[in-house]
């Protein structure tokens, strides 16, 4: 295949790849309508685990220690927020965990400032107050409307932008494929150890909660993985992060075809969370494209970043 319609083919799987994201928040809340949040997620992480070995089987010969403590590290945050996000599912909307999680891209900025005292770029502080000023919107603050599930899904996206400023300081030292098996056997394990004592050993017993299973733990965790490192070596960081942005859109749009409607007011606060996530993400890539803004992680040997490109890794990783 020639470079120009690999490409083409490429950023049409980082489309699928965002779909198959957007759609998860639907099928998820439908499984833990049935089946208990963490042995879902156990299963979740279990059925990842094999399914990226089988991708990936040089993960397993490539893990060390350094590996092992970071991504322990990194597994903490990241089994937080799948367990917030899913635990959300239970009592909001899809649509509006799809939007409300997507706010991790702002986020991580702030949390870049607290912690790293690295002011961001005045493009991404617009952002950040716009995408702020959506989820006001999306959330009916204005009208007493935020509920329980809103806060677990803000809370997801927290832990999610301390997952990628674990990833991309620590993280960047270590190849990424081990680092990543880490994560997902360490979810696993977690997830059956909280699930034993409270809920049991359950077996999933509907399709519904088996459809789920497959499509976030293979489509969603490691054939996406393989579709973002193969597409991030021929397309541009500001692209990718426009087509990996789209996910909380395809969110809302599973959602409406589920049954569930935004108000007026609900899909403007949307709107801007998503041009908020665009600012922040997209936009100041732009603008710092000539100097190190970057989405692409070699496999074969990461470098070791400067902290301005922390809020580069948001799309690298963020759905394993």
């Amino acid at each position: 295949m020639r470079p120009e319609s690999r490409r083409y083919a490429l950023e049409a799987a980082l489309v699928a790849t965002a779909a198959v994201w957007g759609g998860t928040f639907v099928m998820v809340k439908d499984a833990v309508a049935q089946f208990p949040v963490f042995s879902f997620l156990a299963w979740r992480f279990a059925i990842a685990s094999v399914a990226f070995v089988v991708l990936f089987p040089a993960a397993v010969r490539l893990m060390d220690r350094a590996t092992l403590r970071t991504g322990l590290v990194a597994a903490a945050f990241l089994i937080g927020g799948y367990g917030f996000q899913t635990w959300a599912l239970q009592s909001t909307s899809a649509s509006n965990a799809a939007f409300i999680t997507g706010m991790f891209v702002v986020i991580t900025p702030i949390l870049q400032f607290a912690v790293l005292r690295r002011a961001p770029h005045f493009i991404a502080v617009g952002g950040i107050a716009m995408a702020v000023a959506g989820l006001w919107l999306l959330t009916g603050s204005a009208l007493g409307g935020w509920n329980p599930g809103d806060v677990r899904a803000l809370i997801c996206a927290a832990l999610y932008s301390g997952h990628i400023i674990v990833l991309g300081s620590m993280g960047r030292r270590h190849d990424v494929r081990p680092l990543t098996l880490v994560q997902l056997v360490a979810g696993a394990g977690v997830c059956a150890v909280l699930a034993l004592p409270f809920e049991g050993f359950r077996m999933p017993e509907t399709s519904t909660v088996w459809v789920a299973l497959v499509v976030t733990g293979v489509l969603a965790t490691a054939v996406a993985f393989w579709v973002q490192t193969s597409a991030q070596k021929l397309i541009s960081p500001t692209r990718t992060a426009l087509i990996l942005v789209s996910e909380p859109a395809f969110g809302g749009l599973f959602g409406y075809l589920a049954g569930e409607r935004l108000s007026a007011q609900g899909w403007v606060g949307a709107a801007l969370i998503l041009g908020g996530m665009v600012m922040s993400e997209a936009l100041s890539a732009v603008v710092r494209g000539t100097r190190k803004a970057r989405l692409h992680i070699d496999i074969e040997g990461p470098p070791v970043p400067d902290v301005e490109d922390f809020t580069d890794t948001a799309d690298q990783l963020d759905r394993v």
